[in-house]
């Protein structure tokens, strides 16, 4: 498949990442209310890898987790995509949709604007029959925003996540669906 290379909103502008990218990125990544469901802050090397891995992914898959960037500043604030999850589950093998915003960029409605972009790419360009979302149990916010774009709770299959060690306190994750039926039904 030809990478998919952009997407737009109303607001957002979802595009391919830029070397430029690095030090908003790391700023973000290395914030700890950003970070804060995951296992750590993560260091500039860290995310510059993680740029790495999904340069790599649209390589592979033709789509990944894109730029994120406001339109009306052309401000790179985070990112949102869709990526093959890489660990092994009872829901596995599936496609994900996730994001990850700067804090400044909370509570505008982004997260929901850019996946609900990201959805409709999924079902109408890269033609997936489901994807999934998951979150840790503690993070409401993420969980809204599944919420926001139509994806359903399914808590028979909700998870401990196997790279965290038993005794974390973010292992315990919550597992969101949605198929390209129940997405068209919201259009």
């Amino acid at each position: 498949m030809e990478p998919i290379l952009e997407l737009s909103s109303a607001r957002l502008l979802m595009r391919q990442w830029r070397d430029d990218d690095l030090p908003a990125f790391a700023q973000m990544c290395a914030d700890p209310h950003v970070m804060r469901y995951f296992p750590k802050p993560l260091t500039r090397l860290e995310s510059a890898k993680m740029i790495g891995r999904v340069r790599g992914h649209f390589a592979e898959y033709g789509f990944g987790l894109w730029a994120l960037e406001r339109k009306d500043t052309g401000e790179f604030i985070g990112f949102t995509g869709l990526n093959v999850v890489g660990f092994d589950a009872g829901f596995t093998p599936a496609v994900e949709i996730g994001w990850r915003l700067a804090r400044e960029h909370w509570g505008l409605g982004y997260a929901s604007e850019a996946a609900w972009t990201v959805l409709g790419c999924g079902f109408e360009h890269v033609e997936l029959q489901e994807i999934v979302s998951f979150t840790a149990v503690c993070n409401l916010p993420s969980q809204k925003v599944m919420q926001a774009i139509g994806m359903q709770h399914v808590s028979s299959e909700d998870f401990d996540h196997p790279n965290l060690p038993e005794d974390h306190p973010l292992r315990p994750h919550v597992l969101y669906r949605i198929n390209r039926q129940q997405w068209l039904a919201t259009l």
